[in-house]
């Protein structure tokens, strides 16, 4: 495992014995870095005693796969030692095929340097290999934390790591362990809940990921990344940002105490860390300020030593590698030497830095690392630290025997049984929070008149992350929408208008399914700026992001529910949505439906009664937008749900 291999190179204390070279056997000439047989710290100070300086700063260095798709030479003269595939960043066709021939075509060029390196290959499978068409999507975190069941979030890790291996990439930058403490923040859905100990709970995906120790070679696991260290849930909300085109919330500034952010932010690492083994971590883009809210001297979390080095590295023991977000360390003040400086000084191991403007990202990091240390800014014992936790992973992930992708699992992606796991997984998520009349579970002999936004439309239930960064409305996966799952459990009529505007039956029961369009990161804030730049979206910005309900949402429910024998309201979103009471007076039955990924058939379930309400509000569920932020344990805590609340029908 890697903890094992790597604690003592990365605390220099490696015994001369151990860092002695072993002697090949008589008549081979195999070096020991490529004899599997030795023990991995010995194979990773053989290797790194060979590499020159430009060979270990690009260990260092991860670039796109669009930077180098045309010019894979680019891979070997450059020494890369990573490649990602950010959102919507695919190979054409979008097929596992492709996916695994496009990796292995990397993996080549990477092959052919001298010493022959394998290249590591991350993706975002945050809820399943989402950039993959024809993936499994699982739900969105917050979904799962609603379960209340790490058994199966272990299981959805195992099921993501499979697909993903299978298709070429050997690393995830999943999961997000954060504390989501502001509902208007846009990657509320990428976390388990507001509380630490609901996060800590659900940290088992890790080992669904990775395995048990030892088994990371294995062809249905993956390195995983706990992210993004540490407090990227905690940051405050600037009302002045709103409407501004920045973002409100997302990669802000956590004004908190120091016990406040030990307490609700670094609180999930220490398991994730100790008892998970997680093989990486991601620096998160916010920044911390312990002085009573100056941010005059806020740190960047790229930069923190005290963090990043002293806590994260020392006091926990983390001996995986640290690996920035997306061209975060230019998010640092000063001249892009002095951002490289700092934040390899503060402990960064290895550096996302894809395309950048008119200038090739990666290059510009690369020549710039190296003058670094050609001008003793940064330390060769630093880059030598560096470079061993990079080899070290993929030592253990059995790179070094098996560069090319295991396909033996390719069948599977997006396999029936796959799908059955996503779909229980749809029908734990949902959260019961109104059942006037009994109303639910429905009879599955009843006429059914379904209407609303969300009710036929699989991007929005699966929402973003799936297929591009942010999603899309019009972005279709394999599985079942919603209303498809009502289709196939009830036994009566069933009628669907999206705007309700197809006349209701006389003695139908209405469901209408609202809620949230996709998004991703600040695109999501409450007040955050517009998204208009997929193919899709043809330049026209998407709807503001409110935590309310749309104007053509409200009319469907009131069409609905003023026409039927009784109406339950389905809210399918990443986060609560604002119910003003005069709408809520006028439903039977509300349900949290979250984002439930590729099988909308799991909600239906759970409606019909084939599957039982079990789940539990991972977040509060506030009664205005005013109230945010809203936590159980706040002094005057009067949500309209609170954390933790979850009704059983009959």
């Amino acid at each position: 495992m890697i903890r094992a291999a790597l604690t003592t190179l990365a605390c220099g204390a490696l015994t001369a014995v151990l860092l002695q070279p072993t002697a090949p056997a008589a008549g081979d000439d195999t070096p020991p870095y490529q004899d599997p047989s030795q023990p991995t710290a010995v194979r990773v100070a053989d290797l790194l005693g060979r590499m020159s300086l430009a060979e270990k700063v690009g260990q260092m260095t991860q670039a796109e796969r669009a930077d180098v798709a045309d010019d894979q030479g680019a891979v070997t003269d450059a020494y890369l030692g990573s490649l990602l595939s950010g959102g919507g960043s695919v190979p054409t066709p979008n097929t596992p095929k492709a996916w695994a021939d496009m990796v292995d075509t990397f993996q080549r060029a990477a092959l052919d340097t001298p010493l022959g390196i394998p290249l590591l290959y991350g993706v975002d499978s945050v809820h399943g290999h989402g950039n993959l068409q024809g993936a499994t999507i699982f739900p969105h975190h917050i979904g799962l934390g609603a379960t209340r069941d790490p058994r199966l979030v272990e299981r959805i890790g195992h099921l993501t790591a499979e697909e993903t291996r299978a298709t070429g990439p050997q690393w995830v930058f999943a999961p997000c362990v954060c504390v989501a403490r502001d509902d208007r923040w846009g990657r509320t859905y990428e976390s388990f809940g507001e509380t630490p100990s609901l996060v800590e709970s659900m940290e088992t995906e890790i080992d669904g990921l990775q395995g048990k120790p030892g088994q990371l070679d294995h062809a249905d696991r993956v390195l995983a990344t706990a992210k993004h260290f540490a407090g990227d849930g905690l940051t405050s909300y600037d009302a002045t940002k709103a409407g501004t085109g920045a973002y409100p919330i997302d990669q802000g500034i956590d004004r908190v105490t120091r016990a406040e952010f030990d307490r609700l932010a670094l609180a999930p690492y220490w398991p994730a860390v100790q008892e998970h083994h997680v093989g990486s971590v991601m620096p998160s883009f916010s920044s911390t300020d312990f002085n009573g809210g100056s941010t005059d001297d806020a740190v960047k979390m790229h930069a923190n030593h005290e963090l990043l080095t002293d806590v994260l590295k020392g006091d926990m023991g983390f001996d995986g590698f640290v690996v920035s977000d997306w061209q975060a360390v230019r998010q640092l003040p000063g001249t892009y030497a002095q951002q490289v400086a700092a934040s390899v000084n503060a402990g960064v191991d290895m550096f996302m830095e894809p395309y950048s403007g008119s200038a090739t990202g990666y290059r510009e990091f690369i020549a710039t690392l190296t003058g670094l240390v050609e001008d003793h800014t940064v330390s060769e014992e630093r880059i030598d630290d560096a470079v061993s936790r990079i080899l070290t992973a993929k030592f253990e992930l059995g790179l070094f025997e098996h560069p090319f992708t295991d396909r033996s699992h390719l069948s599977q992606v997006g396999s029936p049984a796959h799908h059955r796991v996503a779909r229980r997984a749809a029908a734990e998520s949902q959260v019961l929070l109104r059942n006037a009349r009994h109303t639910l579970p429905l009879t599955p002999r009843t006429d059914v008149y379904v209407a609303g936004s969300n009710a036929d439309n699989i991007g929005n239930q699966a929402g973003g992350w799936t297929l591009t960064w942010q999603g899309g409305s019009t972005n279709v996966v394999p599985g079942t929408t919603i209303l498809d799952g009502i289709r196939q459990d009830a036994k009566g009529s069933v009628r669907y208008s999206e705007d309700a505007s197809r006349p209701i039956p006389r003695k139908a029961v209405g469901v209408v399914v609202v809620g949230e369009t996709p998004y991703a990161e600040g695109f999501g804030d409450v007040g955050g700026p517009q998204w208009a730049y997929d193919p899709a979206d043809h330049n026209v910005p998407r709807q503001p992001q409110t935590m309310q309900l749309s104007a053509a949402d409200r009319e469907a429910v009131e069409t609905v529910c003023a026409a039927t024998t009784s109406c339950t309201v389905l809210v399918v979103s990443g986060r609560p949505v604002v119910i003003p009471p005069d709408l809520l007076a006028q439903t039977d039955a509300l349900v949290a439906s979250w984002l439930p990924g590729s099988e909308g058939a799991g909600v239906a379930d759970a409606l019909f009664g084939k599957r039982p309400f079990t789940g539990k509000l991972p977040v509060s569920w506030p009664r205005t937008l005013d109230q945010e932020p809203i936590n159980v344990g706040d002094p005057g805590y009067d949500p309209l749900y609170p954390y933790g609340f979850g009704l059983r029908a009959r």
